[in-house]
C-alpha cells in the first residue's frame, strides 16, 4: 500500500447544513453507521449549535445517543463557543472541533466573535480543560478549525500573514491539530502551497488538515497541492454535499468519492470502498430530495465495478 491518506469524513455535518432538507436524527445516524462501514474512521457527525440559527444541526445529542460505540471510529462534534463545548462534553463524542476563523468579518457572522475574542474564547476552553479532573482520557480530543483561510465573503482577501499569526496563537494554546479550511471556495494550487508552508512554519509541532470547498472547481487540484506540500488529513463530503449558511455563495465540499478516486489511482491509500461511497452518495441524494454533485455519481469508478 502507498502513502495513507487521512479522510476525515464531514457530510453528516458540513454536508448537512446548509441543506433546504433538515433530516432527523435517526436518519443522519443511519447516514453516520454507513459511512463507517465505507472507511471512515473520522467523522464530523454532529454540530453543537443554536438550532435557531442551524436548524438541520437541531438534536445532537439525539444523533449521538443513536449511535452505538465503534472501536477504532472517532466521531466528531463542532462548537463554535464554550456553550457548545460544553454540550458537547454530556454526549459520546470522541473530539470536538472548535470552529474559528481567520477573519473579524466572518467571526462576527458566524459566531459573534471577533478574531481576538474567537482566541479568548479557546483560551477559555483550553484553560478548562487542564483544569478538568476525572481519568485520563475521559476529555474529547480537541481540534481547531480555522475558516476563511483562503478568502473572507465579508473582508475579501485573506494575506499569508493573517493565518501564520492566528495559526500561531491557537497553537500555543495547546492545541495539537489545526484545520486550514477555505469555506467559500477561492483558493488556488499555488497559494495552497504558500500557506500550508506559512501555517508549519508558525505551528512546528502541530498537525494540519485541510479543508476544501469546491465552489469554483478548484477543490481537487487544492487538495493535491496540499498532499504534495506533505499534508496527511483533508476533509471531504460524500456526495460533494455541503456549504456554510453564514457565508454566501459557499457551495458543497470535496466529494469524499472523487477524492478517493484520485488518491487511489495515484497509488495512495485512504481505507474506504469507493463502491460503498458511491451508493452512500446516491442514497443521501435522494434524503435531501436533489442529485448530488460528485463526478464519481455521474460516471462510476474505473475499472468498471458496479452494474
Amino acid at each position: 500500500m502507498g502513502r495513507f491518506i487521512q479522510i476525515v469524513e464531514v457530510g453528516p455535518r458540513d454536508g448537512l447544513q446548509n441543506e433546504k432538507a433538515v433530516l432527523e436524527p435517526a436518519v443522519r445516524a443511519d447516514f453516520v453507521q454507513r459511512l463507517e462501514a465505507a472507511g471512515a474512521q473520522r467523522i464530523e457527525a454532529v454540530s453543537f449549535v443554536h438550532p435557531k440559527y442551524v436548524p438541520q444541526m437541531a438534536g445532537a445529542e439525539e444523533v449521538m445517543a443513536a449511535l452505538p460505540p465503534a472501536e477504532g471510529h472517532s466521531r466528531i462534534g463542532l462548537v463554535l463557543n464554550g456553550k457548545g463545548y460544553d454540550r458537547a462534553l454530556g454526549t459520546s463524542v470522541d473530539e470536538v472541533n472548535v470552529a474559528m476563523s481567520a477573519t473579524d468579518g466572518f467571526g462576527l457572522k458566524n459566531q459573534g466573535l471577533d478574531v481576538d475574542q474567537q482566541v479568548q474564547m479557546l483560551s477559555d476552553i483550553m484553560a478548562g480543560r487542564a483544569n478538568a479532573s476525572g481519568a485520563p482520557g475521559a476529555t474529547p480530543k480537541l481540534t481547531a478549525t480555522l475558516s476563511c483561510v483562503w478568502g473572507c465573503p465579508f473582508d475579501g482577501e485573506v494575506s499569508i500573514e493573517q493565518v501564520s499569526e492566528l495559526v500561531a496563537r491557537v497553537a500555543a494554546l495547546g492545541v495539537e491539530e489545526i484545520g486550514l479550511a477555505d469555506t467559500i471556495g477561492v483558493g488556488d494550487p499555488w497559494s495552497v502551497t504558500k500557506k500550508v508552508e506559512a501555517a508549519r512554519k508558525a505551528a512546528p509541532d502541530a498537525t494540519l488538515r485541510l479543508h476544501f470547498h469546491d465552489t469554483r472547481n478548484t477543490g481537487l487540484a487544492n487538495a493535491y497541492a496540499g498532499i504534495e506540500a506533505g499534508i496527511d488529513i483533508l476533509d471531504a463530503s460524500v456526495g460533494g454535499i455541503g456549504g456554510c449558511p453564514f457565508a454566501p455563495g459557499a457551495t458543497g465540499n470535496i466529494a469524499t468519492e472523487d477524492l478517493v478516486y484520485m488518491l487511489e489511482r495515484a497509488g495512495f491509500s485512504t481505507g474506504y470502498d469507493l463502491n460503498q461511497l458511491i451508493e452512500i452518495a446516491r442514497w443521501i441524494g435522494e434524503r435531501i430530495d436533489r442529485p448530488v454533485r460528485s463526478a464519481l455519481v455521474r460516471s462510476g469508478s474505473f475499472p468498471r465495478t458496479l452494474g
